[in-house]
């Protein structure tokens, strides 16, 4: 059966972002970008990875899901679709539509769209954001990945927003990067 693995980018303290959805104060390193481009080329957007010279067949993933704020950065820039290397689905109540056939809206219940991809062949499914997406499938994370970059936030999106469900997970692996960020992997 596919995972659902959360990979995320986090301050020290939890955020995934700023209050208003600012990820730019995260730390950057050569290092730190060759290996996610090494070990998770498909996490990178398909327009970037096209300026970059990044082709690369997908590794572990060949969905994404995503919320409305992890979607909307990639829309104020003009692009509908951020990830066309994979099955992308948005899971939003507050999106009317998209007008992008390779962009599948769901408008509700996130778990059972996650536990029907789990069921299907293919690659890992990768859960990209946000946090109150994160909290609603819990329990259907099989792996998280968490690149926590040294950096307090002080306030702004958790990496899981939702209510308290307190679940256990091992620590499977570290890897450190020269920006001081820390790629730590836990599972289920």
């Amino acid at each position: 059966m596919r995972k659902l693995v959360y990979y995320i980018g986090t301050s020290i303290d939890g955020y995934i972002a700023g209050p208003g959805g600012e990820v730019d104060f995260y730390p950057l390193a050569d290092d730190m970008a060759a290996d996610i481009n090494a070990q998770f080329p498909e996490t990178v957007p398909t327009h970037i990875r096209a300026q970059i010279g990044l082709d690369t067949p997908n590794l572990r993933f060949d969905t994404v899901v995503m919320g409305r704020g992890t979607y909307e950065p990639a829309l104020a820039v003009g692009v509908t679709s951020p990830y066309a290397h994979l099955r992308q689905y948005v899971v939003s109540g507050t999106i009317k539509s998209i007008d992008d056939p390779a962009v599948e809206l769901v408008a509700d219940d996130p778990l059972g769209l996650v536990r029907r991809l789990k069921q299907e062949d293919g690659l890992d499914i990768w859960l990209c954001g946000g946090g109150s997406l994160a909290a609603a499938v819990l329990p259907e994370i099989d792996e998280l990945i968490v690149k926590c970059y040294p950096v307090v936030a002080g306030s702004g999106i958790p990496a899981f927003h939702g209510d308290f469900r307190p679940t256990a997970f091992a620590l499977t692996g570290t890897r450190t990067f020269s920006n001081g960020a820390v790629v730590l992997t836990y599972t289920r």
